[in-house]
C-alpha cells in the first residue's frame, strides 16, 4: 500500500514541471488517440468512399459529441473527486466515487443506445441535412453500428480519467493507443478490402473501443490501482452522484453545447451551401468541408485538452492539500504549453490548408477545394488564444467555483458563437457562418481574461496566508 499511496502523494511533492510532463504527455496521447478514432474514419471514408460520405459523418457528429459529453460528466467529475479525496487522505470516498462513475457510464450508454436505435430516423432528420441529401444515407449506416458499441466508448473514455486522477496516466495512454492502432488497422481492411464503406469504419471503431475498455477495466479492478473498482460493494448514493455531476458539469456543458453548435452549423451550411458554392449539392459539399475543418481543429485542440486533463490531478490534489503556490505554478505552466500548441497549429493551418484538405479528399471536387481551405484559415484566425481559455475554465472547477467554470464553458460555444452564426449567416450566408468562429473566440478571450485576473489574485492571497501560517 505505501507504494500505491506514493503514486498519488507525489502530486504534492515532485516539481511542477516534471509532473506536468509526466501527466500531460500520456493525457495528450490519450486525447489524440481518441480524436484519431473519428479522424482516421474520416480519412479512410473520404479516400475509400467519396467526399459526400464525409458529409454523412458530419451529420452524426452532434450525436457522438453528446456521448462524449456524458462520458466527461461522469469521468471528469469522478476524477476530480478522486484526486481531491486522495489529497485529503479519504481513500474510501475516492473508491466510492469510482464505483458510482462506472455504473453511471453504463446506465447512460444503454439508455442512449436504446433511444438512438428506436428513434434513429427522426433524430437524423433533425441533424441538419436537406430532405434530398445523399449524405443522410451514409449517416444512418454509420451511427446505427456506433450505437451498438456505445457502452465500450463510455466505459473506456470515462474511466480513463479516473486512472489518471490516481497517479497512473500511462495506463490511460496505453489503453487508448491499443484501440487507436487497432482502429487504424481495421479501417482499411473493412473499407478497401471488404468493401463495407462507412459501415466498415463504424465496425472498426466499436471493436477498437471494446479493446480499450477491456484494458482499462483490467487495470482499475486489479491490485496495482490505488483506487480500485469493486462493483460488488456498490451502494448508490444520490449525494455522491450530485457531487460527481457538479465536478464534471463544466466539461459536460461544453461538450453538450458543442453538439448544439454542430447541429446549428450543419443546418446553416446545408441551407447556405448551394447558393455560396454554385452547385446543386453545395449543401452536402459544405458539410464535408466543415467536417474536414473540424477534424483538423480537433487534432490541434486535443493536445490542449490533454494538457488540461494532465494538469487536473496536480491542481486538484494541491488545492485539496492547500498548497496554493503549486496550484499557481501548475496553472501557468499548463497555460504556456497549451498556447505553444495553439500557435503551432495556427501556423500549420495558415500555410498548408490545401494540403490538409487533400489528406481527406485527394480527388476533391473544385467546389470542395474552393470552400474548405479558405474556410479553415478563417475559422482558425484566433486559434492561438484557445489554450488560455480551455485551461482557465478548468481552474475554476478545481478551486470550487463551478458556476463560473460553467459560464466560461458556455461562453464561446453558446453565448457568443450561436448569435454570431445566426446573425452573420443571415447577412453573409455561408461565409458569415465561417466568420462567426473567430469573432466568438475574441470576445470569449477578453471576458475570460477579466475573470481569471481576479481568480489568480485570490489564489495569490491564499498562498501568502498559507506561507505566513507555515512560518
Amino acid at each position: 500500500m505505501p507504494e500505491k499511496t506514493n503514486a498519488a502523494g507525489r502530486l504534492g511533492t515532485e516539481s511542477i514541471g516534471k509532473l506536468l510532463l509526466k501527466f500531460s504527455i500520456p493525457a495528450i496521447t490519450g486525447m489524440l488517440v481518441n480524436a484519431l478514432y473519428n479522424v482516421v474514419d474520416r480519412i479512410f471514408v473520404g479516400q475509400g468512399v467519396n467526399e459526400i460520405a464525409l458529409g454523412g459523418l458530419s451529420l452524426v457528429l452532434p450525436l457522438m459529441t453528446i456521448a462524449m459529453a456524458f462520458a466527461m460528466l461522469f469521468g471528469i467529475g469522478a476524477a476530480n473527486m478522486i484526486s481531491m479525496r486522495l489529497g485529503q487522505g479519504r481513500r474510501d470516498d475516492a473508491e466510492n466515487a469510482l464505483d458510482h462513475c462506472f455504473f453511471l457510464l453504463i446506465g447512460v450508454a444503454l439508455l442512449m443506445m436504446a433511444v438512438g436505435l428506436i428513434f434513429l430516423d427522426p433524430i437524423l432528420s433533425l441533424m441538419g441535412a436537406a430532405e434530398d441529401s445523399e449524405a443522410i444515407g451514409y449517416a444512418r449506416d454509420y451511427i446505427r453500428i456506433i450505437l451498438y458499441g456505445s457502452v465500450f466508448f463510455m466505459v473506456s473514455f470515462g474511466l480513463s480519467h479516473c486512472t489518471r486522477a490516481q497517479g497512473f496516466p500511462t495506463v490511460t495512454m496505453i489503453g487508448m493507443i491499443l484501440g487507436a492502432v487497432l482502429n487504424t488497422i481495421l479501417d482499411p481492411i473493412f473499407i478497401f478490402i471488404f468493401k463495407w464503406g462507412v459501415k466498415g469504419a463504424a465496425w472498426a471503431t466499436i471493436i477498437s473501443q471494446f479493446v480499450s475498455a477491456v484494458y482499462i477495466l483490467s487495470f482499475i479492478m486489479g491490485k496495482k490501482a490505488v483506487v480500485r473498482l469493486n462493483p460488488r460493494v456498490f451502494k448508490p448514493d444520490p449525494a455522491i452522484i450530485i457531487q460527481i455531476m457538479a465536478f464534471g458539469s463544466a466539461q459536460f456543458l461544453l461538450q453538450f453545447i458543442m453538439s448544439a453548435v454542430q447541429l446549428l452549423i450543419n443546418t446553416s451550411v446545408g441551407w447556405y451551401g448551394a447558393a455560396a458554392l454554385g452547385v446543386a449539392n453545395g449543401g452536402d459539399i459544405a458539410l464535408s468541408g466543415m467536417n474536414i475543418n473540424g477534424s483538423i481543429l480537433m487534432l490541434i485542440l486535443m493536445p490542449v485538452f490533454g494538457i488540461n486533463q494532465g494538469a487536473q490531478p496536480i491542481l486538484g490534489y494541491n488545492y485539496g492539500a492547500k498548497k496554493f503556490g503549486r496550484v499557481l505554478r501548475a496553472y501557468l505552466g499548463a497555460i504556456s504549453a497549451a498556447t505553444l500548441i495553439c500557435v503551432f497549429g495556427f501556423g500549420v493551418v495558415q500555410l498548408f490548408a490545401v494540403q490538409l484538405v487533400r489528406v481527406f479528399a485527394p480527388d476533391g471536387s473544385s467546389a470542395l477545394m474552393q470552400f474548405a481551405p479558405r474556410a479553415m484559415r478563417i475559422m482558425m484566425l484566433l486559434l492561438p488564444l484557445a489554450g488560455f481559455q480551455i485551461v482557465s475554465t478548468n481552474l475554476f472547477v478545481v478551486t470550487g467555483r463551478p458556476k463560473i467554470s460553467i459560464f466560461l464553458s458556455m461562453l464561446r460555444q453558446c453565448i457568443a458563437l450561436i448569435p454570431c452564426i445566426l446573425i452573420f449567416g443571415k447577412f453573409w450566408g455561408l461565409w458569415g457562418v465561417v466568420a462567426a468562429t473567430p469573432v466568438a473566440d475574441g470576445f470569449s478571450f477578453l471576458l475570460t481574461g477579466a475573470l481569471i485576473f481576479f481568480e489568480l489574485k485570490k489564489l495569490r492571497n491564499e498562498n501568502r496566508l498559507a506561507v505566513q501560517a507555515a512560518t
